[in-house]
């Protein structure tokens, strides 16, 4: 997996740039999958069936890759307890808390704006 390397300050993490790690960043979090794991997350840990319980839809394969994602972003931490068999649990890090913020406020303008948008969508597919 080859990442971009950030050189520079915050401040010139550039989204427009496309050798951006910035847009590197954006491109990971800003998928269905992880912002519905975020949210989730934001509730408290979970085990990995609890996870897919609460992401309704979401293949094991899915939730694995976007759950590795966030982890190696440093959204998600991931914690194996030695018993027989394991016992994997997942949480928010601070980062990753700060982002379930802005999440959490996407899922509320959807549900504010969600019969606007279906109203527009039923005049546009006419």
């Amino acid at each position: 997996m080859v990442t971009k390397k950030f050189r520079g300050s915050p401040e010139e993490a550039d989204l427009t740039r496309a050798d951006s790690l910035a847009r590197e960043i954006f491109s990971d979090v800003a998928n269905k999958w992880a912002l519905l794991i975020i949210e989730a997350l934001g509730e408290g840990t979970l085990r990995f069936g609890e996870l897919r319980n609460e992401v309704e839809g979401i293949s094991h394969k899915m939730l694995t890759q976007n759950v590795r994602m966030l982890e190696r972003n440093g959204l998600v931490e991931r914690t194996v307890h030695p018993t027989v068999p394991p016992r994997v649990e997942y949480t928010l890090t601070e980062p990753g808390r700060a982002l379930r913020e802005t999440v959490h406020g996407m899922c509320d303008w959807t549900h504010r704006y969600l019969a606007h948008i279906e109203s527009s969508r039923r005049r546009f597919d006419a």
